[in-house]
């Protein structure tokens, strides 16, 4: 386990915004490890020179950032897993999609551009095991007694196998920020139609996408996800 690193005093200026950017820096450059416990508040003050008031806003601060946990109200906070901070980006994202009224078509055409990209490399150059990943939410799909929550789920977790089989984790990162912006309209696709009409079809379009790619025909997998997201989403 990394030793807690010291931190300096602070000005007076900002106070809380100056610890926060220090315990910020020490998490991100990972002095300060996932799940590594912070020092208690009091101790804390006494590094950085200023009121334990002070201290526990920066921590509010950070906590709401994704960046710091606690396990209980009197528990000392813990540096957070990266997923926690990847579940922030993702709301973060749906409410900026939200507030700013972001349009389907263009989010459809974020997915487009995004899984397009993706799939160039995953035709060139596939990561196998997401490949297989995305066969396994194919079988799931066609399940009879699958429920529309549960079919939601498997499509995302399929169209996220696919970017992942790109082997580009900055391709992935964003793909899952953005299945969440999109999932309303997904649930509105779904009440506006048959779902035990639609189920097959999907299941067949992705099994479709998944030869194309197998088959390193990247042009053939980007013409068959536009005429399916398209379609599916009626834009």
């Amino acid at each position: 386990m990394t030793s807690v690193p010291r931190f300096r005093t602070v000005s007076r200026s900002a106070i809380y915004v100056d610890v926060a950017d220090q315990i910020r820096d020490a998490i991100l450059n990972r002095s300060l490890s996932s799940g590594e416990r912070l020092p208690p508040e009091r101790e804390l003050a006494q590094q950085f020179g200023v009121s334990r008031a002070t201290v526990r806003e920066a921590l509010r601060h950070l906590q709401a950032q994704g960046l710091l946990a606690s396990r209980g109200r009197t528990s000392p906070m813990q540096a957070a897993s990266p997923d926690a901070a990847v579940d922030r980006f993702c709301e973060a994202l749906t409410h900026v999609v939200q507030l700013r009224s972001v349009s389907l078509p263009d989010l459809i055409e974020l997915r487009v551009a995004l899984e397009t990209a993706a799939m160039t490399r995953s035709a060139a150059a596939p990561v196998a095991a997401h490949l297989d990943e995305a066969r396994a939410a194919i079988e799931e799909m066609e399940r009879e007694d699958i429920s529309p929550t549960d079919f939601y789920d498997v499509d995302i977790a399929f169209h996220a196998a696919l970017v992942a089989a790109s082997g580009n984790q900055a391709l992935s990162l964003v793909m899952v920020a953005v299945k969440d912006s999109i999932r309303l309209h997904l649930e509105e696709a779904l009440r506006a139609r048959s779902f035990a009409a639609i189920r097959p079809r999907v299941a067949e379009e992705h099994r479709a996408l998944l030869r194309a790619i197998e088959r390193g025909n990247a042009k053939s997998a980007a013409t068959l996800l536009r005429a399916h997201l398209s379609e599916f989403y009626g834009t």
